[in-house]
């Protein structure tokens, strides 16, 4: 886990969720794009990063108490706010609706709802099935573009630099129990019961996550609102110092 300390005790601290086989490092250019002011929480799950292999499967709803308890140890007793990226923004649902009081306010960026959302493109889902992109810089190339959108899509390259740059792999078992830890899980059910002011960010050309799925999103979470960027699925990394602005301007609303 990693804690950037902020400058001011009285902004509350945010915890960041991250992608499926995405070591906390991948985040870096977005901790960096953030003022000063706030604490940033990072973890690894387990088998990812520095984390230790998961001994047996776990679940979103066994993996949230984890996460409470890891905010506890660090100190963080008050409410946090939080993001979630991707695979993260399915665990950061289910921890606001699972740990109500310990969200002040959320922030889903390139996610969805789960089991139950307008699906991507089987040829880009089948890419998504083995953490070789994450292990593989050529290979990420080689796909960056199909699977990411956006600029991506005219630099591949870059998102090979995003995400072997600094990133740290775990075994294979991590990223499959992390894949397996969202089968068959939707947040559609019960997005009505995230009462947590929610800002939405989404690419518009996206095709792990098609924009569609945010705008349900927004229209289905009480007090929710959606900013659609021009780019793709990793643009909170690859883009960060555009969209840092919206989501501090959110968390400071």
């Amino acid at each position: 886990m990693s804690v950037r300390h902020g400058t001011d005790a009285g902004v509350p601290a945010l915890l960041l969720m991250n992608g499926i086989g995405a070591s906390l490092e991948v985040l870096q250019p977005f901790v960096d794009a953030l003022g000063p002011r706030r604490s940033v929480v990072r973890f690894d799950v387990p088998g990812v990063g520095g984390s230790p292999r998961p001994v047996v499967p776990y679940n979103l709803s066994t993996f949230s108490p984890v996460v409470t308890g890891m905010l506890g140890r660090l100190g963080f007793d008050d409410p946090v706010d939080v993001l979630g990226l991707s695979w993260g923004g399915g665990l950061a649902q289910h921890f606001a609706v699972q740990h109500r009081r310990r969200v002040r306010r959320l922030v889903l960026a390139a996610t969805g709802t789960g089991s139950l959302m307008v699906p991507a493109d089987p040829r880009v889902l089948a890419k998504m099935l083995t953490p070789r992109r994450h292990r593989d810089p050529e290979y990420a190339r080689s796909i960056a573009g199909k699977i990411y959108g956006g600029t991506m899509r005219e630099d591949p390259a870059r998102a090979a630099r995003v995400l072997h740059s600094a990133s740290r792999l775990g075994p294979r078992r991590g990223y499959y129990y992390q894949l397996a830890a969202s089968t068959g899980w939707s947040s559609l059910p019960f997005l009505r019961l995230i009462r947590q002011p929610t800002l939405i960010v989404a690419g518009n050309d996206d095709p792990i996550i098609p924009v569609v799925n945010a705008r349900i999103m927004a229209r289905l979470i009480p007090d929710a609102q959606l900013h659609v960027y021009d780019g793709g699925h990793i643009a909170l990394v690859t883009e960060a110092r555009e969209l840092a602005p919206v989501i501090e301007e959110f968390l400071d609303g």
